[in-house]
Parts: structure tokens; sequence; C-alpha cells
């Protein structure tokens, strides 16, 4: 799973514009940034395997995709999203769900490599082992979620080719994902989807810099509710 988690992301802004795009953007992938930089610290562990779905081996990430990881990487964006970026609560219980909708959607896709808790038994679906179902998820949720986001940004009076250029820019990384062989070191790995996840990232935020959406300013005191 890659451009689906996006479609939670997505689906957020949607219902909750008064957060930046990029916030729920870097939501989304929290947990990969977080195993990104682990990987790359040597902490936790990936290994290429030809025979494996993507070519990747994740046979240990406790400290990001346990479950007990999940639910604490949740709380931690909904608390910085709250307390650090000063968001409203509604949108900061949103960011903290968009981070943990990313185990949701691994479950469905990974192999069992999902720790139930530190050390227990490993969960997931497999839906990497049938690449065309997969993709087709992937997509599906990308497209109904953007179909929402640009129906609300029409709604609120606001321009559409930013999300239209934002959601051709997923759907060529998603294309160029799948095209690029895996290989190479833990390091190098982890540091290329480190810089992957955060240049997303950047280019939400320069999407996003105009003013919030029409209809979402609020009088001050309910914008801190």
């Amino acid at each position: 799973m890659f451009v689906g988690h996006y479609s939670a992301a997505l689906a957020a802004k949607a219902a909750e514009p008064r957060a930046p795009l990029w916030t729920y953007v870097i939501a989304c992938q929290f947990m990969d940034i977080g195993w990104s930089g682990l990987v790359a610290a040597g902490v936790e562990k990936v290994r290429v395997d030809p025979t494996a779905p993507g070519s990747l081996d994740l046979y240990y990430m406790p400290w990001t995709h346990s479950l007990p990881g999940a639910l604490a990487w949740s709380i931690g964006g909904g608390l910085l999203a709250r307390f650090a970026l000063k968001l409203p609560a509604r949108a900061a219980a949103l960011i903290g769900a968009v981070v943990f909708s990313h185990w949701l959607l691994d479950l469905l896709v990974h192999q069992p490599d999902l720790e139930l808790w530190v050390g227990g038994p490993k969960l997931g679906l497999g839906l990497w082992n049938y690449p065309v179902p997969e993709q087709a998820l992937e997509i599906g949720l990308l497209a109904l979620a953007g179909a929402w986001w640009v129906g609300e940004r029409v709604r609120g009076g606001r321009r559409i080719w930013p999300a239209v250029l934002f959601l051709a820019g997923l759907v060529a990384l998603q294309i160029a994902g799948q095209l690029a062989p895996a290989g190479g070191d833990a390091v190098s790995m982890g540091l290329t989807a480190l810089f992957a996840y955060l240049a997303v990232g950047g280019f939400a935020w320069l999407l996003d810099r105009g003013p919030v959406d029409a209809g979402a300013r609020l009088p001050a005191a309910a914008s801190r509710a």
C-alpha cells in the first residue's frame, strides 16, 4: 500500500478543511516516516527478498507497525497537531485517525508482519499477493477520496487545479514506484523512502498555501474548540 494511504488524508481534508493539507498528508505516512528513520538507524529491519511481494521482507518493525506502536504514533500525531500546531480539536482528532488508518490499510495488504503486540503474533491479509486487485484497491480508494475532496473545493468556491495536480502527482509516483526495482542496503532504502514521504508532504504544502476553504472560516472562539 502506497498511494492508497493518501486516500485517508484527502478524505479528512474534505471532512475538516481547517487543517492544512500537508498535515493530513504527513499523518497518513507518519508511521512509515518513523519506520524509514528507524530502518536507516538500524533499529527496525528490512531486507530484499525477490520472492516476497514488492521484493521486500519487512521482518522486524515492532516500534512503528505493531498495533500498540500504531496507537502510540496515532495519539502522538493528534497531540502534536493540537498542541504544537494549535489546530482545532476536531482537526487534531482526525489527524490522529488518519495516522491510525495507515495500520488498518497495511493490515489488508501486508504479509503477516504486523505484530498484534510487541513480540506477539503477526497479522496481515496478504493482498499484495494479488497485484491487480491490490492496485485496483489503492487507485479506487484514492479516486473516491479525491472526488470527495474536489467536490468540497468546488462547493467552497475554490480552484480545483491544485487538487487535480496533487492527485496526478500521486498516480505518477505510484507508477514510478511499481517500475523501480527494489534493491540496496537498508540505510539507503530507509533514506529513499523518507525523502519520498517528505517530498509529497512538501508538495502538499506548496499546493495548499492559500487561505482556508470558503465556508470553513469560523468565529475565533469556535475555531479554538
